[in-house]
């Protein structure tokens, strides 16, 4: 059995939806935690198989509750622990729209690529590239499918550990 735990934060909900859908990919509430990003305590780290984090993606990045929450882990904290990213974002079409927002995420990117490099400086190994899941406008919703993209996503990581 696998201790996994999947840590999120989110603005409107969106976020949060994705991170109890790859819960429910990955196994019950006993065996799969989802925690809110500023409700994780130290102890609930210890004895993890798996980590999964994810933000919304916000000025390009993670939110600022996660990137101190990432920043705070001690380095090696995740050492033997197997991680994953996500971000929820727009999609492309709706970002090359705007040509300025176009620019400016080829520069910068989103959420889960600075997620899991953050994850594996403080010693965890990446199963799996960082994903995004896509929603219509800032306060959402999500495009339909992503709830059951992200199930599928949770399934890759299922068979890569």
């Amino acid at each position: 059995m696998i201790k996994a735990m999947v840590i999120y934060d989110s603005g409107f909900g969106n976020t949060e939806k994705i991170a109890r859908a790859i819960r429910n990919a990955l196994g019950s509430e006993k065996e799969v935690e989802v925690v809110r990003v500023g409700d994780v305590k130290p102890e609930q780290l210890f004895g993890l198989s798996l980590l999964i984090v994810g933000s919304p993606t916000q000025r390009f990045r993670p939110t600022t509750a996660t990137t101190a929450w990432l920043d705070s882990l001690p380095v090696g904290s995740l050492n033997g622990v197997k991680v994953a990213a996500f971000d929820t974002r727009f999609t492309e079409a709706h970002i090359e729209g705007i040509r300025i927002l176009g620019f400016f995420v080829r520069i910068f990117g989103y959420a889960a690529r600075p997620i899991g490099d953050k994850l594996q400086k403080k010693g965890g190994e990446l199963l799996i590239a960082p994903e995004g899941f896509y929603v219509s406008d800032t306060e959402g919703p999500l495009l339909d499918g992503e709830l059951e993209r992200a199930q599928e996503w949770a399934k890759q990581i299922l068979v890569l550990l």
